[in-house]
């Protein structure tokens, strides 16, 4: 069984899409190629030597360093909102021309420039609430119970 802290971590940083949304985090430390990375269709990362290979984004907060790849990258992530399997918010560290625009396109509350490494902070699984009005994001960390 896995529970959440009370307490919330919170760091700050700048909104790049405005907007509320929470769930649980999906985070990578390595880049994602939006064109031939990832399944527009289902919300999934396809990229055959990417350590989330496989796994779904759709309705989670995904926190990655930034795109990767050519221009195409933010119409695959478009595509991802009309086919309703995009994260429900993009948290990232490298700010880009490409990932500010796959960040417009996709809808969904993103931010950027964090006063703490968010890399250190968040995990995946943990519950997140990202308030890109605020420029805030709320960690709720996992905690396993015993047996």
């Amino acid at each position: 069984m896995t529970l959440q802290t009370a307490t919330p971590i919170i760091i700050k940083g700048r909104s790049v899409v405005a907007g509320k949304a929470s769930g649980e985090a999906l985070v990578t430390t390595e880049t994602i190629s939006g064109w031939g990375g990832i399944n527009e269709r289902e919300g999934t990362i396809i990229e055959r030597r990417h350590e989330l290979v496989g796994q779904s984004f759709a309705g989670k907060i995904l926190l990655f360093p930034g795109a990767k790849g050519s221009s195409g990258w933010s119409a695959f992530f478009h595509m991802t909102r009309l086919n309703k399997v995009s994260p429900a918010a993009m948290l990232f560290t490298r700010m880009t021309t490409k990932m500010a625009l796959g960040a417009v396109v996709t809808r969904v509350p993103a931010m950027t420039d964090f006063d703490q490494d968010p890399f250190e902070l968040i995990e995946s699984g943990d519950r997140v609430e990202v308030d890109a009005d605020a420029g805030e994001i709320r960690i709720f960390k996992k905690v396993k119970q015993p047996g």
